[in-house]
């Protein structure tokens, strides 16, 4: 587990890149095969920056065919969903629950972000009980921006804290590791009304490291062309949990 301080430059830094959460312009949902896109108001896909004709967008294909050129091809990237950069726009096929989006960013606009956090808090620092399920469970979980979607949930955290006993789902993965999605009684006051994500770290069969101080604002909080998950009712903790990400200083 990264020391906190470079966890939080690596959080900057990805929020700050080009396939970050600042510059996103669109989200566009797409049909199967081939269909123009562009700013100008004939296009099947109207966008509100680039050029006027971009060009063809077949996500079957996962190719972008600009006008009077040959056929461009989304390449694969550590995030899963194909990516392709062209001219002042990097284009990005989005794909939740079998249907496609096309999600624009606008490589000249600027991206910087000042993160806002509480003091650090040793208290929120926390080795949980880490609990595989006997087999995965499926559940609905609502999300912010888009339709409700099913997860499989294989584990649960297990910890007490101010006398709450506390079971948390773990409804999703990043880079292989289990995140929590959160709201606490801060939340709408001191930290995004939504929720908040955190990263169970240094996990083994039976333990897991909760460290509130790295629960962060999901994308829905930097820009309305995102789609987050919110929290199940277990995830939703009946204290303050001041540590981490915050609105405000």
């Amino acid at each position: 587990m990264l020391p906190l301080n470079q966890h939080r430059a690596a959080r900057l830094e990805a929020l700050q890149a080009e396939d970050g959460w600042l510059n996103l312009t669109d989200r566009v949902d797409l049909n199967p095969g081939p269909q123009s896109a562009g700013t100008a108001p004939d296009n099947q896909v109207h966008l509100s920056t680039g050029p006027a004709h971009l060009g063809a967008i077949d996500p079957t294909a996962e190719t972008l065919t600009p006008p009077n050129a040959a056929p461009i091809p989304f390449l694969p990237t550590p995030s899963g969903f194909p990516q392709l950069r062209h001219q002042t726009l990097l284009l990005e096929l989005h794909t939740v629950d079998s249907t496609p989006a096309l999600r624009v960013r606008d490589l000249t606009l600027p991206r910087q972000a000042n993160l806002h956090y509480f003091p650090t808090n040793d208290a929120l620092i926390l080795r949980a009980r880490w609990q595989a399920l006997p087999t995965a469970v499926t559940q609905t979980i609502d999300q912010k921006g888009g339709a409700p979607t099913t997860v499989q949930l294989t584990h649960t955290a297990h910890f007490t804290y101010q006398s709450h006993a506390i079971t948390l789902l773990a409804t999703h993965w990043k880079d292989g590791k289990p995140m929590f999605v959160l709201r606490d009684q801060t939340s709408g006051i001191e930290t995004y009304p939504a929720s908040r994500f955190l990263i169970g770290e240094d996990a083994t069969d039976t333990e897991i490291t909760l460290d509130f101080n790295r629960a962060f604002t999901p994308p829905c909080g930097f820009t309305d062309f995102a789609i987050c998950p919110l929290p199940p009712r277990e995830n939703i903790l009946p204290f303050r949990v001041q540590a981490g990400e915050r609105l405000t200083p």
